[in-house]
């Protein structure tokens, strides 16, 4: 099982044909594309793909459900032209329209510096980065004492994070840098790294140099290194195409690299998948519980296959651990599907990891809609695991939005599956991923207690909420970077801010900053609101106003509203001025300052929205949210 093949992916028989008949049409449907971008293609099915695509979307047709174009710059020191069909197709199959730019051979520096170059005409919103060892290191003496190894890779360093400070001065976008490739030969053997100058060794050093600089710079990496680790150099790399050509990645691995590359750019976007949903039987243990019974089951010591459960179980867990929701749908009675959870010895799963938990007699498609709702996130947030490829077509058909990997035969392969297809990638983890589970099972016990009130004010004074603001600061920082780039329904702008951008926000006396973290009888939502104004004389800007749809319906909106103009007030501000740009997701906040006293200044055709308040003017609301500010060291 190798990444480079890209197994996840459900084998079509007919992929060929779809392909012809698509290529026959006079027009096509954006999603009939992602469908077929979804299957496992190789090398040339990607490539006729591309083409029917650039044939009919650009970046300035495209149907309105799709999100912004991604203007992907490639800068690299090799061979890259056949990369551009895998990274434009791997888009496709995440529903983003990615558009590409090839720098010229080793020209980056020049292109970074010219404002006349085709690459400030192209404005990309993102820049990878891809060197070779040899432009990096050149051709090293093996003989180098440890000294002037550690020279030579801080050199090969420099050169690269000074790349990166000048794409980041030039544009605002997203910066990949692809590790360097371990193409070259050892001199020594297994004790390699005992050679100072050898080419190995300086390439595992320079790569563990990278991750430490991109951690600084907050640059993501494209871990091409490790990648080739778990498949083999020889997937990735033909030296015989490297010579005759100067490509560094194999045209035959180009889909997976070109799956790599938009597994991060949909995570800096927000669009990586946020909940797990398991199904049972088969899948989470070997037999039927409902027919084999607590003590029929296949799961844990005594068998190689309860083994593989138990070990694909630990995986679904350190998921959950690292923030991914964990919900259960099965066909099964809903008290045989709980009764592992809760007595089997051997079950390392148990109810307090399962944020949703629905086992009943209908489909399944049915019942993963019901999971997105009570989850109150999209339902293109979900992946599906099931054992059953029956099943797993149904859903595929059903919903399509939905991602659902190929699991293999064998559930020794399960967890390795969902880890190889990328599904969960992150650029950072904070506090707050890894209470995320907690936070969603809490929201189930709200969801009880409010139907459990006949009047929603005694429902919300029985929360005994607190609304713990603060300034942005560094502590908050990765955090409030995640969210304003992943946050897509209750969002004013869906404006993205880099890491640079938020600093310099933090960096202004003069502009509003809000991080709201609630807390309620039930425990700690987290950081659960966003809020950025930019001043401008006596008048502040909400260019973000972002909240978590966990906590709408509790008077947060409007407390938080309390908040900023007591911030406005002492910036001196007087007046305020918000704005709601519509996308496919974010309707639900088209009145949001309606609702908050703000008075309608302007409303263009595309739907986009001007709005003021006076300061001076304003009333508060009344809530039952008392507030607290927080200080932090």
């Amino acid at each position: 099982m190798r990444i480079a093949d890209l197994y996840w992916l459900p084998k079509v028989a007919t992929t060929n044909d779809e392909l012809r008949r698509i290529a026959a049409l006079k027009s096509v449907d954006w999603n009939e594309l992602v469908k077929v971008a979804g299957e496992h293609l190789d090398f040339i099915q990607t490539n006729r793909l591309d083409k029917i695509l650039a044939r009919h979307f650009s970046a300035t047709n495209l149907p309105e459900t799709v999100t912004k174009p991604v203007r992907l710059a490639v800068l690299s020191s090799s061979t890259a032209d056949h990369l551009l069909p895998g990274l434009r197709v791997a888009g496709l199959r995440r529903a983003m329209f990615v558009t590409t730019l090839l720098g010229d051979y080793g020209q980056y520096l020049q292109e970074l510096g010219d404002k006349e170059s085709k690459l400030f005409a192209f404005d990309p919103t993102v820049i990878l980065f891809a060197f070779h060892a040899e432009h990096l290191l050149g051709n090293p003496d093996p003989a180098l004492s440890t000294a002037d190894a550690e020279l030579l890779v801080s050199d090969a360093l420099n050169r690269v994070t000074n790349a990166w400070r000048l794409a980041r001065v030039c544009f605002k976008g997203q910066i990949i840098q692809q590790t360097v490739l371990p193409t070259m030969n050892m001199l020594m053997g297994a004790n390699e790294h005992r050679l100072s100058g050898a080419g190995v060794t300086l390439v595992e050093r320079l790569n563990l140099r990278l991750r430490e600089a991109a951690d600084v710079e907050g640059v993501a990496l494209l871990a091409i290194d490790r990648t080739m680790t778990q498949d083999g150099l020889a997937t990735w790399h033909d030296p015989s195409l490297w010579h005759r050509a100067k490509q560094e990645i194999s045209p035959v691995a180009t889909p997976a690299y070109g799956d790599l590359v938009a597994r991060l750019i949909a995570a800096q976007l927000g669009r990586s998948y946020k909940c797990l949903v398991l199904d049972l039987d088969n899948t989470l243990w070997g037999g039927v519980i409902g027919d084999d019974g607590l003590e029929g089951i296949k799961l844990g010591q005594g068998s190689a296959l309860g083994e593989a459960y138990v070990s694909f179980q630990s995986y679904a867990r350190d998921l959950a651990r690292r923030g991914i929701i964990l919900a259960v749908c099965s066909k099964n009675d809903e008290e045989n599907a709980r009764s592992p959870f809760e007595k089997h010895p051997e079950m390392v799963l148990k109810n307090q990891d399962i944020a949703c938990f629905i086992a009943n007699w209908s489909d399944k498609a049915g019942n993963l809609r019901a999971i997105a709702e009570q989850l109150n996130i999209g339902i293109d947030a979900l992946v599906f695991a099931d054992d059953n490829p029956f099943e797993r077509n149904i859903v595929r058909r059903e919903l399509p939005m939905v991602a659902v990997p190929e699991l293999p035969d064998d559930p020794a392969l399960y967890a390795k599956c969902l880890s190889y297809g990328g599904y969960f990638e992150a650029l950072q983890i904070t506090k707050d991923d890894f209470e995320r589970t907690g936070q969603y099972r809490a929201n189930a016990q709200r969801e009880q207690l409010r139907t459990s009130h006949t009047d929603l004010a005694g429902y919300l004074r029985s929360l005994q909420m607190e609304l713990r603001w603060a300034p942005f600061d560094k502590v908050g920082l990765q955090r409030i970077v995640q969210l304003i780039n992943k946050t897509n329904q209750f969002n004013l702008t869906t404006r993205r801010y880099t890491e640079q951008d938020v600093l310099s926000v933090m960096n202004d006396p003069k502009a509003l900053t809000l991080q709201l973290r609630l807390i309620d009888c039930f425990g700690d939502n987290g950081i659960i609101g966003i809020i950025i104004g930019k001043p401008d004389g006596d008048i502040i800007h909400l260019d973000i106003w972002l909240m978590s749809c966990r906590v709408l319906g509790r008077q947060v909106e409007e407390a938080s509203m309390n908040l900023v103009i007591e911030e406005a007030k002492r910036l001196g501000a007087r007046n305020l001025l918000g704005e709601y740009l519509p996308t496919k997701k974010n309707g639900m906040v088209k009145e949001h300052y309606r609702k908050l006293k703000f008075t309608q200044t302007n409303e263009l055709d595309d739907g986009s929205s001007a709005w003021h308040l006076s300061v001076a003017e304003y009333e508060p609301f009344p809530t039952f949210i008392s507030t607290v500010r927080t200080m932090h060291d």
